[in-house]
């Protein structure tokens, strides 16, 4: 069964399959880049990589109109489940749960995590992460805000992966060439770039991420926001 992967935005994708849909890292109301309302977002779940506002984003709001659950580590899943009274299904870095929808296994990412909860407060937002969500017999790896790291290799032998989603706007994530990197070690049958653009300080060409990408033999699109594509 094929998948179709829609890109919002900075790091937020939708992901369909059949008659089941999620949303990853909602970060729609305050984007410049969106063209979303978090109002008309319909998803049977929402997954949250770690705390920061710009990933978390409207995920309360949508989880209480939808009554959909929340999927994060177990740090952010307890923070919503009792400041938000949120229903959430809590796991962590190495472990996967299986859902009617399909599987997810939770993934490192070498970053940082804590809800920021006023101007300067913050709270322990646990490990950041990455996912693979397996929908019908394809796979989707979100990477999260990450550095390269060696274990990405790792990820690409285990993992039959269909499509992947790499940072590239550099300063608080990989930049292009570490991206181009970590696209060869994980060897997808696609690979596009997020968490660009959104802001000044992580302002980036996607089209110079492209070329490398292709010169380098890897299979690689440059996703506009709203264009989905269909992962056969």
């Amino acid at each position: 069964m094929s998948m179709q992967l829609t890109y919002h935005g900075h790091s937020c994708f939708e992901v369909r399959s059949g008659d089941y849909a999620i949303l990853i890292d909602p970060y729609l109301s305050g984007n410049k880049m969106a063209t979303l309302s978090p109002d008309d977002v319909q998803v049977d779940a929402i997954l949250v990589t770690h705390g920061h506002q710009d990933h978390v984003g409207d995920t309360v709001a949508i989880a209480r109109r939808l009554k959909c659950p929340v999927i994060a580590n177990y740090e952010i899943s307890m923070y919503f489940a009792y400041k938000k009274q949120l229903k959430v299904k809590p796991m962590h870095i190495g472990g996967a749960i299986q859902l009617p929808w399909g599987k997810v296994k939770m993934t490192p990412a070498l970053h940082g995590s804590a809800l920021e909860i006023g101007e300067g407060e913050f709270v322990d937002g646990g490990l950041p992460g990455g996912y693979l969500v397996t929908m019908g017999d394809r796979t989707f790896y979100h990477a999260g805000d990450t550095a390269l790291f060696s274990d990405i290799k790792l990820i690409g032998e285990l993992n039959d992966i269909h499509a992947a989603a790499l940072p590239i706007g550099d300063r608080f994530t990989m930049g292009i060439d570490d991206a181009i990197i970590a696209a060869k070690w994980l060897g997808a049958t696609l690979h596009v770039p997020m968490h660009y653009n959104t802001f000044s300080q992580i302002e980036q060409d996607p089209q110079v991420w492209l070329k490398k990408a292709r010169d380098q033999g890897l299979q690689a699109e440059v996703m506009e926001i709203g264009q989905t594509l269909t992962i056969q």
